[in-house]
């Protein structure tokens, strides 16, 4: 398959995952969600926590696509380092805006991470080293940066007491992020965007070019390849759960196997529907996966304000609406709530598809 054409399973597995990323960031209410679309308290995962790594994944699968017969040249690494400044700066503006005038957040209380500059962050670095290094090397690299970081969590003291996985000051990655970040995080103790833990992410765009590799070589067993090292980094990664748990918030090493192994299953899954047996599927998803940062960006921008005007003293915008609209007696609290994420949705679903039929295809 010549690299111009576009395989279109990528596109709507990207379109899914941020759908999906939306959906279980825009409940009606977090007091009434249903198990799967809540992250795990800590250690373990659900399905909303594979949606997160799943896009970091296809971003590594589409820097094949980009970059593949590109130079590492001066040219190339400014485009990257545009792209991911730009990327940074998104967070950084939904971390620093409120209504308020002068629209910014007083410095002490702006978070420094966040989705869209770990994104920035691990494209940049996984687009260099695609750049620079053959496959085979980016496999030692990918296994040096997993057990290297095991190593770090597991063995290294933190302030005079023995190192842990749990949420506590021992904690190293939760150390760093409270020693360099401050008061500038998510949560007091830790942040799930973090930096250590920013490390681990990369493999899990490096583990996606390895799969970009395969969707853009001749090898005639693509599915079979995918299925297959799906299965054994799920293995892998359940196996290595039993000394370094499988963990979002710290995103271990057993994580980012754990998630590439489900991202190559559904991969190989959609590829085989729609680029093998050529069935119509999820074409909706194309859209939105067209404008995926813009349409993520649009709806965390917007879901902030809903949050932020006040209909009364009491209510939120959002929550005006939710109660108004959605909370009905012969609806449960859980369903309701879903129903809302539903619509928001719907929303930017149709708007990315209107994007799409007037080719406006907004580039970050």
């Amino acid at each position: 398959m010549a690299l111009k054409n576009r395989i279109i399973s990528v596109d709507i597995f990207r379109g899914l995952t941020i759908v999906l990323m939306i959906l279980v960031n825009t409940p009606g209410t977090w007091s009434s969600v249903y198990a799967p679309f809540l992250h795990a308290e800590w250690h373990g995962y659900t399905p909303t926590d594979l949606v997160f790594p799943f896009f970091l994944f296809i971003v590594g699968t589409s820097i094949v696509f980009a970059y593949k017969h590109k130079k590492a040249d001066a040219a190339a690494y400014k485009k990257i380092t545009i792209r991911s400044l730009k990327l940074i700066g998104l967070g950084l503006f939904l971390g620093a805006f409120t209504i308020s005038f002068p629209f910014i957040k007083e410095f002490s209380e702006i978070r420094f991470p966040g989705v869209l500059q770990r994104i920035g962050v691990v494209f940049f670095f996984a687009a260099i080293m695609f750049l620079n290094f053959r496959w085979k090397t980016l496999i030692g690299i990918c296994a040096f940066l997993l057990v290297g970081y095991w190593l770090l969590m597991g063995f290294v003291p933190v302030n005079g007491m023995a190192s842990t996985f749990e949420r506590a000051p021992n904690n190293l990655a939760n150390y760093i992020d409270l020693n360099v970040l401050g008061t500038h995080m998510w949560k007091d103790d830790y942040d799930p965007e973090g930096l250590l833990s920013t490390i681990p992410a990369i493999c899990s765009a490096l583990l996606g070019i390895f799969t970009g590799l395969i969707l853009t070589s001749k090898q005639e067993q693509k599915i079979r390849l995918m299925v297959g090292i799906g299965g054994s980094l799920l293995i892998l990664g359940h196996l290595w759960d039993l000394v370094f748990p499988i963990n979002k918030a710290l995103w271990t090493s057993s994580f980012v196997l754990v998630t590439a192994g489900w991202a190559n299953m559904f991969l190989a899954l959609i590829y085989y529907i729609t680029d093998v047996r050529k069935i119509q599927f999820g074409s909706i998803f194309r859209y939105a996966g067209a404008n995926a940062i813009t349409v993520y960006f649009l709806s965390s921008f917007i879901t902030k304000l809903f949050y932020s005007i006040k209909v009364s003293e009491e209510l939120s915008l959002h929550a005006w609406l939710f109660e108004t609209v959605f909370v009905q007696d012969f609806l449960s609290a859980q369903f309701s709530s879903l129903l809302y994420g539903l619509t928001v949705v719907a929303f930017y679903v149709l708007l990315a598809y209107w994007l799409y039929k007037r080719n406006i295809f907004i580039k970050v």
